[in-house]
């Protein structure tokens, strides 16, 4: 533990982390988890919380969860009830601590916190349905709800941007989410980007063979049909590892090419395995930042994806993979056929992904507390 946090830690003796919803692991829950990390006693606040996928790290502790939870189904239809979520986190009272960390790509940021309370947000995004309604293509949605989607869409852009005061400060994780919260806050943000288990990677062997990968959750906005379609139409093989609601039109995408593996749900074992022999990572979707291109690159692993969101500020062209601008399959088809052209030391890459540990993680989010609460305090007098 640095010396920097030992003082934090003094002068916050009382500390509340609140996160959107606590159902499936993912990148932002990585977030809290460093969080807790750097503040072992800090109590857990949260909208919806099923204890069964997550460690004793949270488990252990008191968490909090909204009314909302006792909605029967609501683990499962959380995305549902975001129209009333601000309402939820609005109820919960802060009074009794000094710092309020909200690791936000909703509504956790909507918080209401006293005075005396330093509140400091880690926003992975403003809340991208009610901003980029093409993240609502390919989902399913019924006739009135789609009907309603306006009204419902200007409500939570007007929740959205009122929640939007009440951090004293913004760190963003990537330039990308930096310039949204400019765009649709007002609001200036520190960066500080996102923890990745880089250590563990860093020393995984490379055997790679001719097929290309893509892996993690499957669902419209990742376009993982554009890895499909680019590489059925090159006739390179892809493995696919992962699952999720877009599974099915991936499937249909993919039906009647040979070469075009669909893996499921994978371990980490598996997954290791896959990252050690595949030929590049396949990334045409937009991410605010992509923990996913970083855990390949520790790997050695070289990535292809689009120039657009966080990976382009991750993946340097021409050294650590290739990167493309126009999102599509034959877009993406040329990006292959130029990173096949290239050859790309796997140390750059591995080297490149150091810069995204979790040790820098804690390290940068204890210096922009430090500055926040020396601001506040000179502020103050």
């Amino acid at each position: 533990m640095t010396a920097a946090l030992e003082q934090l830690r003094e002068r916050f003796p009382r500390v509340a982390v609140v996160h959107d919803w606590l159902t499936i692991p993912g990148g932002s829950e990585d977030v809290v988890i460093e969080l807790l990390k750097m503040f072992p006693n800090a109590e857990l606040f949260t909208s919806i919380y099923d204890p069964a996928p997550w460690p004793v790290l949270i488990t252990e502790r008191r968490v909090h969860p909204s009314p909302l939870d006792k909605i029967p189904g609501a683990s499962r239809n959380y995305q549902k009830l975001l129209p009333l979520m601000t309402a939820a986190f609005r109820s919960f009272d802060f009074s009794r601590f000094d710092l309020v960390l909200s690791s936000s790509h909703a509504c956790a940021k909507n918080i209401r916190t006293p005075p005396s309370a330093l509140h400091i947000c880690y926003c992975h995004t403003p809340m991208r349905y009610a901003w980029d309604e093409s993240l609502l293509e390919g989902e399913e949605i019924g006739r009135v709800t789609r009907l309603a989607l306006p009204l419902m869409l200007s409500r939570l852009r007007r929740q959205d941007v009122q929640g939007a005061t009440s951090p004293d400060l913004f760190v963003a994780n990537s330039e990308n989410v930096a310039d949204r919260i400019r765009r649709y806050y007002g609001r200036t943000a520190e960066i500080v980007n996102p923890p990745v288990d880089v250590a563990r990677l860093l020393s995984l062997p490379r055997t790679p063979g001719d097929h290309y990968l893509v892996f993690g959750r499957v669902v419209p906005y990742k376009r993982v049909e554009l890895a499909v379609a680019a590489c059925a139409r090159l006739g390179r093989p892809l493995q696919v590892a992962g699952d999720g609601r877009a599974l099915a039109s991936v499937r249909a995408t993919a039906a009647g090419h040979e070469g075009i593996e669909l893996l499921g749900r994978v371990s980490d074992s598996a997954r290791d395995t896959l990252m050690s022999s595949a030929r590049a990572l396949l990334f045409p979707g937009e991410e605010d930042f992509g923990i996913v291109p970083v855990e390949a690159q520790a790997a050695g692993l070289p990535v292809i994806a689009y120039r657009v969101g966080g990976a382009s500020e991750t993946v340097i062209d021409g050294r650590t993979g290739v990167l493309f601008d126009q999102q599509s399959a034959l877009g993406l088809a040329a990006a292959i056929e130029r990173f096949e052209g290239l050859r790309l030391d796997p140390s750059d890459a591995r080297e490149n992904a150091k810069r995204f540990g979790r040790e820098r993680f804690r390290a940068e989010m204890a210096e922009a507390i430090e500055q926040a609460a020396l601001a506040r305090e000179a502020t103050a007098r």
